[in-house]
C-alpha cells in the first residue's frame, strides 16, 4: 500500500487476530513494523479499538454480521481475512482480504485485497487491489511490494445518446460512477469504444456504427491529474458523421465522453484496460 499524503507510516499486513500492523522507515532507511496511533489507523480506513489501543479491520461487536463458513467457498480459509456481510465469493490462495459487503468475487493468488462494497470482480496474481465492481484485476508484484504497486485493470463504461451533445459515459453504465486514479499513481490506458444506432428518425439506418480506440497515459500528482492520448477510428459503417469518443479527467475521475447526432438513438460501450503503478512517493 502507498503512503497517504502527510503520513510516514502505512499498513503492512493483518495478523490472525485481525489486527493491522503498520510499517515506517527508520533513521537508517529500513522499513520496520510499528503500531499506529488512532489517527494513523483511521486515516487508512481501519478501526481503532480504544480499549486495548489496537488497530483492527472492524470492531468485533454484535452489530456486525460476519459470514458463516458456508457463505463463501474458501480454500486455506484460516489464512484469509473475510470481513462482515460477505457472500458467494470464491477464494483460492492465501493472505487475501475481503473487507466487508463483498459479493460474488473470484480471488486467486496471494495477498490480494477487495475494498468495501466491491462485488463481481475477478482478481488474481499477487498484491492486487480491486476497487471497482465488475472489474478484472491482475497483480504483478512480489509479496514484499506495496499493495497494488503494479497491476492491470479492465473495466467497462457505457451510456446512450439521442442528440449531438457531448456527454459522460459511466462506469458500469451507472450514472455518476467513474474509475478513480489514486494519488501519486500513473496509468497507461487503451480504450475500445463502439457506438451503434438503435433508433431515431435522423438520416441513416439502424445498425450504423463507429468504433474508436484511444491510447495514452494519465498521472495523478498529489491529487492533480494530467493526461495525454491519441485517438484512431478503427471501424465506421453508415451515417456516423460527428460521432466521437474521447477520454478526459475531472478531479481524480477518469472520464470517457461520447457525442452522437441529433435524432439518432445510439448505445455506447467502452472497454478500458489500465496498467497502473502506485509510486508510494509524493509526485
Amino acid at each position: 500500500m502507498y503512503f497517504k499524503i502527510g503520513y510516514t507510516i502505512r499498513p503492512k499486513y493483518i495478523n490472525d487476530l485481525s489486527q493491522v500492523i503498520y510499517e515506517e522507515y527508520d533513521a537508517a532507511g529500513t522499513l520496520r513494523d510499528v503500531l499506529p496511533t488512532s489517527d494513523e489507523c483511521t486515516a487508512y480506513g481501519f478501526v481503532y479499538r480504544s480499549r486495548d489501543s489496537k488497530c483492527v479491520i472492524v470492531e468485533n461487536t454484535l452489530r456486525f454480521n460476519y459470514p458463516k463458513p458456508t457463505d463463501n467457498l474458501s480454500i486455506n480459509r484460516a489464512r484469509n481475512t473475510i470481513g462482515r456481510n460477505t457472500r458467494d465469493n470464491i477464494i483460492a490462495g492465501a493472505s487475501h482480504i475481503l473487507f466487508s459487503n463483498n459479493f460474488s468475487n473470484i480471488i486467486s493468488g496471494d495477498n490480494n485485497s477487495v475494498k468495501d462494497l466491491v462485488s463481481n470482480t475477478t482478481i488474481s496474481g499477487t498484491r492486487a487491489e480491486a476497487t471497482t465492481d465488475n472489474s478484472n484485476v491482475i497483480g504483478g508484484n512480489k509479496t514484499t511490494d506495496s499493495l497494488a504497486e503494479r497491476q492491470a485493470i479492465t473495466l467497462i463504461y457505457g451510456t446512450e445518446t439521442t442528440d449531438n451533445s457531448t456527454v459522460d459515459s459511466y462506469l458500469n453504465n451507472t450514472v455518476g460512477s467513474y474509475f478513480k486514479i489514486p494519488d501519486n499513481s500513473i496509468v497507461t490506458f487503451e480504450t475500445q469504444t463502439i457506438g451503434v444506432r438503435v433508433g431515431g428518425s435522423g438520416a441513416g439506418s439502424l445498425g450504423d456504427f463507429k468504433a474508436i480506440t484511444e491510447v495514452g497515459a494519465a498521472i495523478n500528482k498529489s491529487g492533480v491529474l494530467s493526461i495525454d492520448s491519441s485517438r484512431t477510428i478503427v471501424g465506421n459503417v453508415g451515417s456516423t458523421a460527428g460521432w466521437i469518443s474521447t477520454v478526459g479527467v475531472s478531479g481524480t475521475n477518469f472520464l470517457q465522453q461520447v457525442k452522437g447526432a441529433n435524432n439518432r438513438d445510439i448505445k455506447w460501450a467502452t472497454t478500458i484496460r489500465f496498467t497502473e503503478i502506485r509510486t508510494g512517493v509524493a509526485l
